[in-house]
């Protein structure tokens, strides 16, 4: 066991929506849906209370959340106000510590408050602090939670949303999360989910009654990283500010320079595969995708993208990076080199379960699939077994 600590996690409910509520006091009491509204598939990026209660979820088609919330105001993302305001959140955490971590631009700050009692006095004081300095000096009025590791102060800032605050103590771990619903537990994907219900079990204190030896029968290797998980055992450090956040990256240099568009994208699949794998491997899913080509020429031409709701699934990457890979190719010269990166790496998010019969079979068959694959893809190694997109055409 190492050294005891004291992590806070800061969380401003619904972030983008408190931003453009700062810049137009006129939204306070009205629900409001983010979403980029011409897209031609725009799903809902963030929402405020009131469109939740009315049923609307991030990741949503627009189309059906206004279904659900008529009365909604639906505004463009601004990804620069939303940076320039976790700016400021970071400015009021950083006179505590300089071990601050950012995951994203949503709202969210881990501050790594352990042996600091001398200099500013006990955790709890500085989460006081630090939610005061915010809703005085800024507007926000965030919710605060104090506990020994990431993964059980997430899991108590989630329990007191839209606000409040959360303290919890080393010896009530288990009771804290015994009695909680699967789905509250960061890293739980819907895939587990699934699997768990199969045995009838819906919330933590019923799945901890399973061995180590039983979830590695259910979930293979990852059996491990579920019975921490459901422990609430956590010991992934928090990253000093400024210090680059962990990245996943696969890159693949073409022997001959091609731009046989069923080359670069079964190559593309294969990327997608590799990092996915290392990121289930973590536990993790990744918010934002980048594609970086090099050209015959010299020339390099990147993109990035953000994923909603973040994601580890290879079907789900593989859409995205496929979108992007068609608007970072708009160039006839030969394709050299491809590199795919995953950051912004997080936690799951809470996986939606009231999805319809069909969108839920769906998803559920494409998380069983790639499981499936991971698992004959460790027992006999990577190139076991293949999409057909992954090979070569040849010709009759």
């Amino acid at each position: 066991m190492g050294a005891a600590r004291d992590i806070l996690h800061l969380n401003v409910a619904d972030f983008a929506v408190e931003v453009e509520r700062l810049v137009d006091s006129r939204l306070k009491t009205r629900p409001v849906i983010i979403a980029p509204e011409r897209a031609a598939r725009a799903a809902v990026f963030d929402h405020s209370e009131e469109a939740f209660q009315s049923g609307v979820r991030k990741g949503m088609p627009l189309k059906r959340a206004l279904r659900r919330c008529k009365e909604a105001v639906v505004l463009p993302p601004h990804p620069d106000r939303y940076e320039r305001a976790m700016r400021e959140m970071l400015k009021r955490a950083l006179p505590y510590s300089p071990l601050i971590e950012q995951t994203d631009t949503q709202g969210h700050l881990f501050v790594d408050v352990s042996g600091t009692s001398r200099l500013h006095g006990p955790p709890q004081d500085v989460g006081l602090r630090m939610r005061n300095a915010l809703q005085k000096e800024v507007g926000f009025l965030p919710i605060w939670a104090l506990a020994s590791n990431k993964l059980l102060a997430k899991v108590a800032s989630r329990l007191v949303k839209p606000t409040g605050e959360r303290i919890v103590i080393a010896s009530e771990s288990k009771e804290l999360l015994h009695p909680l619903p699967l789905q509250l537990i960061p890293g739980l994907e819907a895939y587990d989910l699934f699997r768990l219900r199969d045995f009838n079990l819906w919330r933590v204190g019923e799945a901890t009654q399973l061995s180590p030896a039983q979830l590695d029968v259910i979930f293979g290797k990852r059996g491990t990283v579920i019975h921490n998980l459901l422990r609430g055992e956590d010991d992934s450090p928090v990253l000093p500010v400024g210090e680059q956040y962990p990245r996943i990256s696969a890159e693949h240099a073409f022997g001959n320079d091609t731009n046989d568009r069923h080359r670069i994208e079964g190559t593309l699949y294969a990327l997608v595969e590799e990092a996915g794998a290392e990121l289930r491997k973590r536990g993790l899913a990744a918010k934002r995708l980048g594609l970086l080509l090099d050209y015959s020429d010299g020339k390099r031409m990147g993109r990035t993208m953000i994923v909603t709701p973040p994601s580890a699934n290879d079907f789900a990457l593989y859409e995205s990076a496929h979108e992007l890979l068609h608007k970072a190719w708009q160039r006839r010269v030969r394709i050299r080199h491809l590199r795919f990166t995953l950051d912004r790496l997080v936690y799951p998010p809470p996986p939606q379960l009231d999805l319809f019969a069909v969108e839920r079979k769906e998803q559920n068959d494409k998380r069983e699939l790639v499981a499936a694959l991971d698992t004959i893809r460790k027992r006999f190694g990577p190139a076991a077994i293949r999409m057909g997109r992954t090979l070569p055409v040849v010709s009759p």
